[in-house]
């Protein structure tokens, strides 16, 4: 596509197979945004594409869906991110809806043709290692390789005190098992794998358990801790055999034909100029 639609707090700026989302750093955008900065997502990442109105008075939202198990932060979340701090919306002016509306037909012609299938491997990227934070009984950090746990004698319980500092390799770990800060019991704890290649079961609660750490008002915060565990989770992903396969989607002339007509309409409303109109027209030909 080529274009770029600036919203409240990002920006998507659209290729011919992803979109890259850029993030403002204001202080009123949230601080997950600023912390992943850009994302780039493939096409093939994505479920569906709603155009909504917005929770603020005169906003519209361009929510993308991704594919189940195509984003490692969406993994590690499970659910519970805040509206607000969805990284896959995109709130705009209600003046800019009609504009949000070609662009949101333009990304559903784009979905690939296992839109509707869970992912069998991921598609974006995690924030990358190094990567650390500080949890109410320890520190955290992880390189790429390696989670390591550093108590706090001020936090840790008896237990983890006694185990000692943690150190957990990718390869003996099958998951990651992340509880917002924002609830109550919030805490990372790490899914170890078992002789069998399965995941152990937890034994007690987390802040009991040396492979896990506990959250606390102002420890473990979300745009802290959810990076690391995307990150943790794509590494061991990785570390797994791969399975299925990536197969490409091109347009039909037909679907061709649809944007060719979405354009016209914009550029007879005066949203698109005449020159706009005829790069954007050329580059759809040229799928055909």
């Amino acid at each position: 596509m080529g274009d770029v639609l600036a919203g409240i707090h990002s920006r998507w700026e659209f290729d011919t197979d992803s979109v890259l989302i850029r993030f403002e750093r204001g202080i009123r955008t949230p601080k997950l945004f600023q912390i992943l900065g850009e994302r780039r997502i493939p096409y093939e990442a994505l479920s569906s594409i709603d155009l909504v109105p917005g929770t603020r008075k005169g906003t519209v939202v361009l929510h993308a869906v991704p594919r189940p198990g195509a984003d490692p932060l969406l993994d590690a979340a499970a659910g519970q991110l805040r509206q607000a701090a969805d990284p896959y919306r995109l709130v705009l002016p209600a003046e800019r809806e009609t504009l949000a509306d070609y662009y949101a037909t333009e990304l559903r012609m784009a979905l690939g043709p296992q839109a509707d299938r869970e992912a069998d491997e991921y598609l974006v990227a995690a924030p990358t290692a190094p990567l650390q934070f500080k949890a109410f009984d320890g520190k955290v950090s992880f390189d790429g390789k390696v989670v390591t746990f550093r108590w706090f004698w001020t936090g840790a319980s008896s237990a983890k005190w006694k185990a000692g500092d943690q150190s957990f390799p990718v390869s003996e770990l099958a998951g990651v098992e992340w509880r917002s800060p924002e609830i109550s019991g919030g805490h990372l704890r790490l899914r170890r794998r078992g002789p069998d290649g399965n995941p152990e079961e937890h034994e007690g609660p987390a802040d009991q358990d040396p492979a896990s750490v506990v959250f606390g008002l102002g420890y473990g915060l979300v745009h802290e801790s959810l990076p690391l565990a995307a990150a943790v989770l794509e590494a061991v992903r990785a570390a797994e055999p791969a399975t299925g396969s990536r197969i490409g989607h091109r347009a039909n002339p037909a679907d061709i034909a649809n944007r060719i007509r979405h354009l016209g309409e914009l550029h007879d409303a005066g949203l698109l100029t005449d020159e706009e109109f005829t790069s954007k027209k050329s580059e759809l030909l040229a799928e055909l």
